[in-house]
């Protein structure tokens, strides 16, 4: 049945305190962020009884609000309110903590990374079907159709440090053209040539102060912190300059200034620290092998869960950039998505409740066919409990495999059967096989999982639950009284 966002949003916004509490609101695949001034005013029993909130995830000030598919419209019916800022009173002033740093950072990362990740996908879906084309002999080994193809492909990553810098811009709320002008000068013909005779030797100085050979395409951390570090520089910027120049001299001190900053200083931390994370985990990887792609199978909806998986995405964009495929994370994903999508499958053959069937139904289908397990994670798995048992041991079991068969992912794409080419081997024909088998195992061993384990089915009648004050005289759906019950 067609949902009213309209009204589901204007309930989610009072719920978090009206528009006054809201920084600010993006949205991801699956889910509402917003960022919030002050979490006591957020009264969480009644957002997650929402119908139409399939779970809720906060930590400090950031609130996780999971709608499934639809986020969009939720999102698009969000901004119809009005917008946060018009209606933001003065900044509230928080302590600094360990916590609360780690928190900003994480929330920095998700927060800029999120929208790109359609780009990001569409890019190297493309890529994929070159490839496929290319195997298929379709076209000639060289033919301009598929060197445009692959430049359509490649585009979203040749050129991510701009699209990171779009994003922090509004995130970090400063000037977006000047964000995008300072990324530009990273990937500019003549920098990039310049920084390949670096490369080679050859000494490479700005004012006399040497620059570090580094190549910033497909790169996400330096464009991250240089658009953060110019947030500041135009504050302080806007404050020494008189008002009768603001609009040529304002502009050129803060080009002048951080630009530098981002070529001397910025570009190569933030590089040797992407370089350096992406270098643990494969480290880990490389020590653990089949074991280590197994673990995290297991405890990625857990990740899921905490809004954590999407750290993961510099590193995937990095490893596939440098080496053309990533081992360890996206093959996990295979069984970590598709067990969720069995286990939904046998909650939906097993109720008796005819709303949840329909739920598991579509929740199966998401996640089985288009990857996107948000919807069987927090429609069916976390509201059963045992279901969610039932896929992290299924998660594990199927990574493992997934390792031992040495599978990997030449895009980002959320593994599901439609992307599932993206793990396809050309120079390895077995790697067809392997695939078929890890995705057949994890929708069968967690069906049969979730059935051995069983659940506590959720019955056709419940008592009545209200979802806000001003709906006392409604009875609440059967969807409701389940999230409340397990959203605790």
């Amino acid at each position: 049945m067609p949902r009213n966002y309209a009204e589901v949003s204007r309930a989610i916004v009072d719920a978090l305190g009206g528009l006054t509490n809201i920084e600010a609101v993006t949205h991801c695949m699956t889910r509402l962020r917003f960022v919030l001034k002050d979490e006591a005013q957020v009264d969480y029993p009644r957002l997650k009884a929402i119908n139409g909130v399939m779970g809720v995830v906060h930590n400090d000030t950031q609130c996780q609000v999971i709608i499934g598919n639809n986020v969009s419209q939720a999102y698009q019916a969000v901004l119809e309110l009005g917008s946060p800022a018009a209606t933001s009173t003065a900044p509230v002033k928080r302590k600094i903590t360990l916590r609360g740093i780690g928190a900003g950072i994480l929330d920095a990362l998700v927060g800029t990374m999120s929208p790109l990740i359609p780009a990001i996908i569409g890019g190297s879906m493309v890529k994929l079907l070159a490839m496929i084309l290319d195997m298929a002999g379709v076209f000639e080994k060289g033919s301009s159709t598929l060197v445009i193809l692959n430049v359509i492909g490649d585009g979203a990553f040749f050129f991510l440090p701009i699209m990171v810098a779009a994003s922090a811009a509004l995130k970090f709320k400063t000037n977006m053209s000047l964000a995008i002008a300072i990324a530009g000068v990273l990937v500019h013909p003549n920098f990039v040539e310049l920084m390949a005779k670096a490369a080679q030797g050859q000494a490479v100085e700005f004012a006399y102060i040497p620059v570090t050979a580094v190549k910033y395409t497909y790169t996400v951390i330096p464009a991250l912190v240089m658009t953060w570090i110019l947030s500041h520089i135009e504050r302080g910027v806007d404050r020494i300059t008189p008002a009768v120049t603001k609009n040529f001299l304002k502009p050129m001190l803060i080009v002048l200034i951080a630009a530098p900053i981002a070529i001397v200083l910025i570009g190569p931390i933030g590089i040797w620290i992407g370089s350096g994370i992406s270098a643990l985990v494969y480290t880990v990887h490389g020590y653990l092998g089949w074991l280590s792609v197994a673990i995290m199978g297991a405890i990625w909806p857990l990740l899921v869960m905490t809004g954590m998986h999407r750290v993961f995405t510099p590193t995937i964009i990095q490893t596939i950039a440098e080496t053309g495929k990533e081992g360890m994370v996206m093959p996990s994903e295979i069984g970590a998505n598709l067990s969720l999508g069995g286990s939904s499958l046998a909650v939906a053959f097993r109720t008796k409740n005819r709303e949840l069937r329909q739920t598991a139904l579509a929740a199966a289908a998401s996640a089985i066919i288009a990857g996107i397990s948000e919807p069987a994670l927090y429609g069916v798995a976390v509201r059963l409990k045992r279901p969610l048992i039932a896929c992290l041991i299924s998660g594990f079991i199927c990574g493992a495999v997934a390792g031992i068969g040495g599978l990997a992912s030449h895009s980002m794409a959320s593994p599901g059967l439609f992307t599932s080419v993206q793990f396809f081997d050309p120079t390895n024909p077995m790697s067809i096989v392997w695939v078929g088998a890890v995705m057949v195992l994890s929708v069968v061993l967690s069906f049969v999982l979730t059935l051995l384990l069983g659940f506590e089915d959720i019955p056709e009648t419940e008592p009545e639950i209200k979802t806000a004050p001003e709906s006392a005289t409604q009875p609440a759906p059967v969807t409701e009284r389940a999230n409340a019950i397990n959203s605790h």
